[in-house]
């Protein structure tokens, strides 16, 4: 892995110990609700669960728009895809968050 890639993922993981669970007020690294972290080129793909699978839909939209906004704040990251893997609302999730505005490719 690059120094540059090791960098980012870093401050990836930084940003992401910030963001926390609205319901318990608990960063969702601390929960350990992060199940992968891919990096490529400008791209971030972060594949996380909820704390259960009918955790309520506001709480996970709130979680993953906070993923997805946040890490496109770090110099470096052009495009976040958030992928919910154990909700009953998963797909509806996934797909608002990730066709949410993109500030960088406006």
């Amino acid at each position: 892995m690059s120094q540059d890639i090791k960098k980012l993922r870093v401050r990836i993981f930084d940003e992401l110990s910030k963001i926390k669970d609205p319901e318990i007020d608990t960063s969702i690294t601390d929960l350990e609700l992060i199940d992968e972290v891919d990096i490529g080129e400008g791209d971030v793909r972060v594949d996380l669960h909820l704390t259960s699978p009918f955790c309520p839909a506001v709480f996970g939209f709130k979680i993953c728009q906070d993923i997805h906004d946040n890490l496109l704040m770090i110099d470096g990251v052009d495009d976040v895809k958030v992928n919910v893997s154990n909700h009953f609302m998963a797909e509806q999730i996934n797909n608002q968050v990730n066709n949410s505005p993109n500030p960088k490719k406006a």
